[in-house]
């Protein structure tokens, strides 16, 4: 008796190909016979075909059944391709199986909304240590508390700008190449009033010319005090005695307008800025070629680096106006600067605000009250008198004094420092 499954009987082995037979063709498909292993015999039960149970006999032998569903198979999908265990063909870890979930969809709402948040505090923080760091870097060396018997304060707030010929810093091949000589000391070299409050601002040049009455006065390094001699000179003369502070309370003495705050830029400083916003646009109102300045400019429409922008504004030898034609081509300058500098192109670019910001702040000097947002206002009320919203003059000028100086209007410079102490639209024209 043979104890073997039928299938694998010599008897039944037939003449197909890969079962010994001799036959040259190859046998057809068959379906596969699958292995069936019953469940373990207990102990005292009988085996597989009525032998005893196992360890006392022949042990449990697998029954096999084809794939073609007859019988009980232990994998019907196994003759289809499937994988054992899992369905679909995805392998082990298949939907269903309760181990494997589906990657849910994007919470865009979410992603957007960290984004958001992220991007605010990243803006936050580089806007406060951006603010920080210029503060840090702002030169406050003037002290106005040093300026005695002042005016009342009105409407509005005055800046009294001024552009010295300080060579502070400058190499030897930078003195040379700006044309400013090697002059110990520094000077002033323009000075403007800028008024700005609830109307349009208004920027007054004071020609370095100016005849002034030096008053008296408290020196700012002595302490010492000075009495007023009626002593007049040019208003530059002021600045060279005592600086800053003097400059000051001579012009609040001549005008009656008090000066809320001080802004100085020397030559390099001014050159630098001009250069880190890439130039400033001008109309040259005139062939000019001065060789005390270094200024070699056509007329029309050009763009100026910082060596002929310094130039332009230094200029008075070629205009035949002379110092007033000179105030007017720095009001102009300044303006186009400040419109340039106070641009989203400049302030929301980090690789054209900082190198601006850091070549202006390194070389003003301000007064100690002085804070960066006074400093922005500055520049927008600049801005503003360059975009035509308001007005910019001469200081009104009756002629020339004795002493060859120039002689101001005292009747309009009066109506005028009223309007501007009560913050009202300027009527006064100047030179």
């Amino acid at each position: 008796m043979n104890d073997w499954p039928e299938g694998f009987s010599g008897d039944n082995r037939g003449s197909r190909y890969g079962r010994g037979s001799s036959s040259a063709q190859p046998e057809s498909a068959r379906v596969m016979r699958q292995v069936r292993r019953g469940p373990a015999a207990s102990p005292g039960q009988a085996g597989y075909g009525g032998a005893p149970a196992y360890g006392g006999g022949v042990p449990p032998q697998p029954s096999y059944v084809d794939g073609g569903g007859h019988g009980d198979p232990y994998d019907s999908g196994y003759n289809t391709g499937q994988v054992y265990g899992s369905p679909g063909g995805r392998g082990p870890g298949g939907p269903g199986d309760g181990r494997y979930e589906p990657r849910p969809a994007p919470n865009w709402r979410r992603r957007i909304k960290v984004t958001a948040i992220t991007l605010v505090t990243l803006l936050v923080v580089t806007s406060v240590g951006t603010y920080f760091w210029a503060d840090s870097k702002l030169n406050r060396d003037v002290d106005l508390s040093k300026v005695i018997d002042r005016p009342e304060a009105g409407e509005g707030t005055n800046y009294l700008i001024v552009g010295s010929d300080s060579r502070k810093g400058m190499s030897a091949e930078e003195k040379k190449k700006l044309h400013t000589g090697s002059a110990e000391g520094k000077r002033t070299d323009s000075m403007m009033i800028l008024h700005t409050g609830g109307g349009a601002p208004t920027l007054i040049s004071l020609p370095r010319d100016s005849n002034v009455t030096i008053p008296s006065f408290k020196g700012s390094d002595s302490g010492k005090f000075y009495p007023g001699t009626g002593r007049q000179t040019k208003l530059n003369a002021a600045y060279a005695e005592d600086g800053p502070e003097l400059l000051v309370r001579t012009v609040e003495a001549n005008t009656g307008l008090r000066i809320d705050h001080y802004v100085e830029i020397g030559f390099a400083g001014f050159a630098n800025i001009v250069d880190a916003v890439g130039g400033v646009e001008m109309n040259i109102p005139q062939d000019i070629k001065d060789t005390k300045s270094g200024a070699d400019l056509k007329k029309g429409e050009q763009t100026l680096n910082g060596e002929q922008a310094l130039a332009f504004v230094r200029t008075r030898y070629a205009l035949k106006g002379s110092d007033l034609d000179r105030t007017k081509n720095q009001q102009k300058f300044l303006s186009a600067l400040a419109n340039q500098v106070a641009t989203p192109g400049t302030v929301l670019n980090p690789f054209k605000l900082y190198p601006t910001m850091s070549a202006g702040l390194d070389t003003l000097v301000v007064d100690e009250d002085m804070s960066l947002f006074d400093l922005a206002s500055m520049f927008w009320a600049m801005k503003g008198v360059s975009g035509g919203e308001g007005k910019s003059m001469n200081m009104p000028i009756a002629g020339n004094s004795p002493n060859g100086n120039l002689q101001w209007n005292t009747a309009k410079v009066k109506t005028l420092v009223n309007e501007l102490k009560n913050d009202e639209p300027v009527t006064v024209s100047g030179n």
